[in-house]
């Protein structure tokens, strides 16, 4: 199992705290360490399942749009997207809980042109409103004839956005495009007309489900 880089400190001190504690228990001899041992073992797992980073294949083509993020497809809106787009977009949210991968991919096939960091509050990121008032980094990659926008959202519990896009970057459908800690919400936006592969409510696997199909140009 692959583990992204932002986790292996926290991997290391929680793996060195339930190693610690176990070593503890065992000079003492005391059931009430051993049962904490236990305890902080667990989470040390959590914290490594947390940060694994899989290697994900699938269809990939320049006229589809892949998931960037793991997770449910919480809202479908059509709004107008000022900042790259310049004008009306098709809104894909994914929904990210505690127990999902948390590692981003670019959906398309393209060169970085825009990277946005807006800082912001930290609503809960399956709320409409969190798409313009939470804490957040948006990346927009030229595909060929297409601007796709892609908008890593902190919510409750996420307080740290990492992108690793810059201006000018080739971007790779399916590649990583950064990580957020403890659950939160990816945005992608795409042509109003494009064809939708999935539904509303539908899970979704990062630069594995092919959530649309752009339309010709």
């Amino acid at each position: 199992m692959n583990f992204a880089r932002e986790g292996y400190l926290f991997i290391g001190i929680a793996a060195a705290a339930a190693v610690s504690t176990f070593a503890v228990a065992l000079a003492r001899r005391s059931w009430a360490l051993w049962l904490l041992a236990v305890v902080i073992t667990i989470i040390a797992l959590w914290v490594a399942y947390f940060f694994r980073d899989p290697e994900r294949t699938g269809e990939r083509g320049s006229q589809i749009v892949v998931a960037p993020a793991d997770g449910k497809l919480i809202l479908i809106t059509e709004i107008d997207e000022p900042n790259f787009v310049g004008g009306k977009a098709l809104r894909l949210s994914i929904f990210m809980n505690v127990f999902n991968v948390h590692v981003n991919r670019y959906p398309v096939d393209g060169t970085v042109e825009y990277v946005h960091y807006n800082k912001g509050k930290f609503l809960n990121a399956a709320a409409e409103k969190s798409s313009l008032e939470n804490e957040q980094s948006s990346v927009g990659i030229q595909s060929g004839p297409y601007r796709i926008l892609v908008s890593q959202i902190a919510g409750l519990i996420a307080r740290r956005i990492v992108t690793y896009s810059r201006i000018g970057d080739h971007a790779a459908q399916g590649e990583r495009m950064g990580i957020i800690r403890f659950g939160s919400r990816v945005d992608v936006f795409i042509p109003t007309d494009s064809k939708l592969r999935v539904k509303l409510g539908a899970l979704t696997t990062a630069g594995t489900t092919v959530l649309a199909e752009l339309p010709p140009r």
